[in-house]
């Protein structure tokens, strides 16, 4: 079943050209539409397929690609004690926003372009991949943010530690309370925005919906790293994260690093089910 299962693919309309598009879409009978099937839990004929491993792959560059830019713009504001010398907030986020932006676009047809295990997470409840596929993604997007880190750090070892690495921890004035709350509503905003901008009926109604979707979901990054970067310096990402602190490595790092896992995944989760159950009201259908 090479190929499948290439979950969420953002660059391509998958219907018939006969189908309306635009406003003669919303005119048509729901019959027009038909839900894709639910992704099965286990799919054995991925691990000899080489789309399941170039899709991992994927995931891998685009996350590596993602910490090494990311890092380097936070430590480069870190570093000047004048902020109006450098990008600021507002450059940190446009980073972020900026970066998932481009290796949406680059990695959609290939893997899906999660680049984040809370994404990952989110549409794996939703069916939209196997959990074979869904943990093949979660470990190589670890890796990919390790390896950025790690090669930021080569370059600058005195600097990366004296600047912290760009490792997320909950600012002085600020709870824990607080930071879990960033976090989970924070990754709510992009995993709701992932949901909406790959959403197959959509799709299927207005073109250039696939066309647009890296543009929303990019977005959306920037203005949640506008909102929580004071209070977290914003995860909404376990595997930027992990990567960051595992490659800082100090306390400080991981006083608090369990908020940047359980957060993203109650924000991504709750994302899928509002997505799923409230706005498509998918298990309520009649069959």
């Amino acid at each position: 079943m090479e190929g499948q299962y290439e979950d969420v693919r953002l660059g391509a309309n998958k219907y018939r050209e006969r189908q309306p598009i635009g406003t003669a879409a919303e005119t048509q009978d729901d019959k027009d539409y038909k839900e894709p099937p639910a992704a099965p839990l286990f799919e054995p004929g991925e691990l000899s397929s080489w789309s399941f491993y170039r899709a991992g792959i994927a995931e891998f560059v685009a996350t590596f690609l993602f910490l090494y830019i990311t890092v380097l713009t936070v430590m480069g504001v870190v570093k000047s004690s004048h902020k109006c010398s450098t990008v600021g907030f507002q450059g940190i986020a446009w980073a972020f926003g900026g970066m998932i932006f481009a290796l949406v676009y680059c990695t959609a047809g290939i893997s899906g372009g999660h680049i984040n295990p809370a994404v990952t997470f989110g549409l794996l409840l939703a069916r939209k991949l196997s959990l074979t596929r869904a943990v093949f993604y979660m470990i190589m997007q670890c890796l990919g943010a390790i390896c950025g880190a790690a090669v930021v750090k080569s370059f600058q070892k005195t600097q990366y530690e004296r600047l912290g690495g760009g490792a997320n921890t909950i600012s002085s004035g600020y709870s824990k309370t607080s930071g879990l709350g960033a976090e989970i509503v924070g990754t709510f905003v992009l995993v709701y925005t992932v949901f909406s901008a790959t959403d197959a009926k959509r799709n299927a109604r207005d073109s250039h919906v696939p066309i647009l979707a890296p543009l929303p979901i990019g977005f959306a990054v920037f203005v949640v790293h506008l909102a929580t970067i004071p209070i977290t310096g914003t995860g909404i990402n376990p595997a930027r994260s992990l990567g960051a602190a595992l490659i800082y490595n100090k306390d400080q790092a991981w006083d608090d690093h369990w908020i940047f896992w359980v957060g993203p995944l109650i924000g991504a989760a709750l994302a899928a089910l509002y997505h799923q159950i409230v706005i498509r009201a998918i298990p309520f259908k009649s069959k």
